[in-house]
């Protein structure tokens, strides 16, 4: 058995020493100065993965302070308190119509036909004239919807008469000269037979 064995951490250090990677200088000063990495190269990918999780970590509190200002009119405590003053505002005003329920019911429930509305003296006579007219106005409201619902076919029925009326004048004409017609005939054989019998 050999009494000098070769560690696998040696066998890779001299296979880094023969390909140049690294100069058996760097390995002493490193075993040396106990310094945490024993290359330049090791070194700086250490840097640069501790720059990368830095920045890592940047990014997530950036994105935790988007999402929190996105939701902050839910969760701050500013815009919650505003909030919730108005509802109970809004409370207190539910709470103020629940108590009044009973009187509100009664009063929704009284028929308005029966209040008097107060109007001065010199203007009672206008009022019963207006409320003439608008009783008028009802009776007649139906005769005057079913006119308005007409009013179409009323357009129509009205050029039908039209036309009737323009074929009626037609036929007028067509009659008078036939009757002159029948008097220039019937004076003719009056002539004719006064003239035969004389």
């Amino acid at each position: 058995m050999d009494q000098f064995s070769v560690s696998p951490a040696a066998v890779l250090l001299s296979r880094c020493v023969s390909r140049g990677v690294v100069s058996q200088e760097q390995i002493d000063s490193a075993s040396c100065s106990q310094s945490s990495a024993f290359s330049s190269h090791l070194h700086e990918a250490e840097q640069r993965i501790r720059a990368q999780r830095q920045l890592d970590e940047v990014r997530l509190q950036v994105e935790l302070l988007q999402v929190e200002k996105q939701s902050a009119d839910v969760t701050h405590r500013f815009y919650l308190t505003g909030r919730l003053q108005m509802l109970q505002v809004f409370c207190g005003h539910l709470q103020d119509v629940l108590k009044e329920n009973s009187s509100l019911r009664q009063r929704l429930m009284r028929p308005l036909g029966r209040t008097n509305l107060p109007v001065q003296a010199h203007l009672h006579r206008c009022v019963v004239e207006v409320v003439q007219m608008m009783f008028d106005f009802i009776k007649t409201l139906e005769e005057k919807m079913n006119i308005i619902r007409n009013f179409p076919t009323a357009r129509n029925q009205l050029s039908q008469l039209n036309s009737s009326l323009s074929q009626l004048i037609s036929q007028v004409a067509e009659v008078e000269t036939l009757s002159n017609q029948v008097l220039q005939w019937k004076e003719v054989r009056s002539s004719l037979l006064s003239d035969s019998s004389a």
